[in-house]
């Protein structure tokens, strides 16, 4: 038993080092495609085609000053950083590797708990900065990250009435045939702009509104702070990228298929944040309760009376059959 257990915690302290290396690389891939959609080259200086410039960057951030604001709560300001990156660390402990890891039979419930409590961390960082313009980042945070939420959980209870389950490695079963996403393309569209406002990213990133709040929550963060939350933030942008194709394009994970199509969810990220403008903060909170609330539980109804048909079927057929 504690053989099996150092050897999970072993695992677990692996994966992080690839998550952390695989988040440096995913920068880097995202100032070289920004680069591109601007019609300019990206990083370009560093090493053979700019390779090592995360590592530089990581290097220059880490021995720079950190700057502590004069008036602010110290104990919430310094670890709430700390806090943000234990949560989009820890939330990978829910994907379905097989073998020596944490196999979670509510995983998606996890997954939930993990991103509610996400805001939490973006909400005391904004308030213990003690400036206007965090607290203002932080409050738009609270109020987009609730707001889309509620969608967002009664989207994926949809999928658990049809896959029946809330492990991860089920929704692999269910897709052995048929994708998700070519019976469900609208919620999938759905899922996946939820994604986009759970993680702040363009055109749902107001808590960082860089025009009109000056980065937003992390304004007053440098150094080894801001260089948490930015670790935090493109690590759970990898994980949304990852559940999304665990959802809706299968979950064979020992194929170089499934890891081609990450890749592919982490440009489509990218290429968003490139093409599109910022949402108004009205139209935001009206696309969330006016057109994806009444989506989502629309088609959980829908999902729960299939599957209720199905269990009563199978059940007369059961009894018919003794």
């Amino acid at each position: 038993m504690f053989i099996d257990f150092f050897f999970s915690m072993i695992s677990y302290i692996i994966l992080i080092i690839f998550v952390l290396v695989g988040v440096a690389f995913f920068t880097l891939f995202e100032r070289k495609v920004l680069g591109y959609v601007h019609i300019r080259s990206g990083p370009n200086s560093v090493s053979f085609l700019g390779l090592f410039q995360p590592f530089s960057d990581a290097i220059k951030l880490f021995s720079s000053e950190n700057v502590l604001p004069k008036f602010s709560n110290f104990i919430p300001y310094y670890f709430s950083p700390l806090f943000n990156l234990f949560l989009s660390l820890v939330v990978w402990l829910i994907i379905p590797y097989f073998k020596n890891m944490f196999i979670y039979s509510l995983g998606v419930i996890f997954f939930l708990c993990c991103a509610s409590l996400n805001v939490y961390s973006i909400m005391i960082a904004g308030w213990s900065s003690n400036s206007s313009y965090s607290l203002l980042g932080g409050l738009r945070s609270v109020a987009q990250t609730i707001s889309y939420e509620v969608s967002l959980f009664l989207i994926l209870l949809s999928f658990i009435f049809i896959s029946g389950s809330y492990c991860l490695i089920d929704f692999y079963n269910s897709q052995y045939y048929c994708w998700y996403i070519f019976c469900m393309f609208p919620l999938c569209l759905c899922l996946f702009s939820s994604f986009l406002a759970d993680t702040n990213r363009t055109p749902f990133d107001f808590a960082e509104g860089e025009s009109e709040l000056v980065s937003g929550f992390n304004v007053e963060y440098s150094s080894g702070g801001f260089i948490l939350i930015f670790l935090s933030e493109y690590s759970m942008i990898l994980f949304m990228s990852m559940l999304v194709c665990i959802i809706f394009l299968g979950c064979d994970l020992f194929s170089i298929m499934f890891f081609v199509k990450v890749i592919l969810m982490s440009f489509v990220f990218i290429w968003i944040r490139g093409t599109m403008p910022r949402f108004r903060y009205d139209k935001l909170m009206y696309l969330a309760w006016k057109c994806y609330l009444p989506l989502s539980l629309n088609y959980l109804i829908f999902f729960v009376g299939y599957s209720l048909l199905i269990n009563s079927m199978f059940i007369y057929w059961t009894n018919f059959s003794n």
